[in-house]
């Protein structure tokens, strides 16, 4: 089954205020924008993705992540995370109606290609499915075979709400770089300690030289 991955970024201004105690105000933006184009650039690398659609309204985001190959899809209803994902969705499905539809987090700076099409592949064993956070509480991807409305609940304790509304927890093991989202400098390390993309790498050796 090939997939069409919808993935939301919000502005890069407003992104990532968690990470305040590990990075100066003024590099968070180019983080967040690192971790989207590291999930992006391995997601375009897993062989059952078809394509990639990233829901922002961010400029620069935008153009950054076109030029990886991701097609850039407007956040017209502005109403948050889940209303960013319904609309991606249905575009998608405007477009190609029996496509599996995913969504995936935009923070998962050592996403492997490998790893993410374990966990496509066994989504599609289900009508709706989805894979939980590396803190067990939140979820980085949540996935629709065709003919089933994708119905995200992300936010607070989205574990719970999308297995609450259907979906089938996955539980796969060794795939700990889809799981490991970053919200904090907890997180950030976990990922470095996974090995990150390129761009977060770049990003990361930045933020040493300004800890100096």
């Amino acid at each position: 089954m090939q997939w069409t991955l919808v993935v939301p970024l919000k502005p890069l201004a407003r992104a990532k205020s968690r990470l305040a105690d590990t990075a100066a105000d003024g590099l968070r933006p180019g983080l967040a924008l690192a971790f989207a184009q590291d999930t992006v650039a391995a997601a375009l690398a897993a062989p059952v993705v078809r394509d990639v659609a990233v829901v922002t309204d961010d400029a620069l985001a935008a153009r950054e992540l076109a030029a990886l190959g991701a097609r850039i899809v407007p956040d017209e209803p502005a109403s948050g995370l889940n209303a960013a994902l319904a609309h991606a969705a249905a575009n998608v499905r405007a477009l190609r109606p029996e496509s599996a539809v995913a969504a995936l987090n935009a923070d998962l700076p050592a996403l492997r290609p490998a790893e993410l099409a374990r966990v496509l592949d066994a989504a599609a064993e289900f009508p709706r499915a989805f894979l939980p956070d590396a803190a067990a509480i939140g979820t980085t991807l949540l996935a629709a075979v065709p003919g089933q409305e994708l119905r995200p609940a992300f936010g607070a304790d989205s574990r719970a709400r999308h297995r609450a509304s259907g979906a089938v927890e996955l539980r796969l093991t060794a795939v700990d770089s889809v799981r490991q989202d970053v919200d904090t400098g907890e997180d950030l390390r976990a990922a470095l300690a996974l090995g990150v993309g390129p761009h977060t790498a770049a990003v990361g050796a930045r933020l040493l030289i300004a800890g100096q």
